[in-house]
């Protein structure tokens, strides 16, 4: 199992978020995320201590939005990124493949968590736990590493898709709706190849 508290508190203790591999300035899912979904809809970010997207949902009227991640000490990053969104955002500490979730939201966001699950099992859980989290008719945003993307990342292997495979792993729960290799919007932060993949919860 790759999703170790300890593992990804110890990165968030030695290195600032803003310095990690996978941080991106502007997300490069936030087209995804905005043309599926509109500032009255709920949406969870998984793994999204660094804040960007849900700062870039906050300033475009979004009032509804929460950040999970495995790491309190990412999730104390995530509150000080966020600190003039502290009345729309709500933090959960949770491993995703153990999330029990308490309501339902309107769209759950995903880059960069997905492809650590290298277990059967623990992509069966994280499957349960979306279908369990996102309302009927809701959408999905998956972004994971392209087929040609590294083979590892912050020490831990990582499954690659392109958007067919990626679409599959969450049949026939969600149906695909859109999918692309995804472009940084920025020079800075990450530049490695990522798909993402949008879904729609059957309903």
């Amino acid at each position: 199992m790759q999703m170790s508290e300890q593992h990804w508190d110890a990165i968030y203790a030695t290195t600032d978020h803003t310095d990690l591999a996978w941080y991106e300035p502007v997300p490069s899912t936030l087209a995804l995320v905005t043309a599926h979904s509109t500032p009255d809809d709920s949406v969870i970010d998984v793994g999204g201590v660094s804040g960007t997207l849900a700062i870039a949902l906050a300033q475009r009227g979004y009032r509804d939005l929460t950040v999970l991640d495995i790491s309190e000490r990412g999730l104390d990053a995530s509150r000080a990124a966020l600190w003039q969104h502290t009345d729309v955002v709500t933090w959960i500490h949770a491993d995703v493949t153990a999330f029990v979730p308490t309501r339902q939201w309107r769209l759950w966001h995903d880059r960069a968590v997905f492809h650590f699950l290298t277990d059967a099992r623990d992509r069966d859980a994280y499957r349960s736990a979306a279908s369990a989290a996102v309302e009927p008719g809701g959408t999905l945003v998956v972004a994971t590493f392209a087929p040609d993307g590294p083979e590892h990342c912050a020490g831990l292997p990582v499954r690659r898709y392109d958007v067919a495979a990626l679409a599959a792993q969450f049949a026939p729960e969600f149906d695909v709706v859109d999918g692309r290799r995804l472009t940084p919007p920025s020079s800075l932060g990450d530049q490695r190849p990522y798909v993402g993949a949008v879904l729609r919860r059957a309903g």
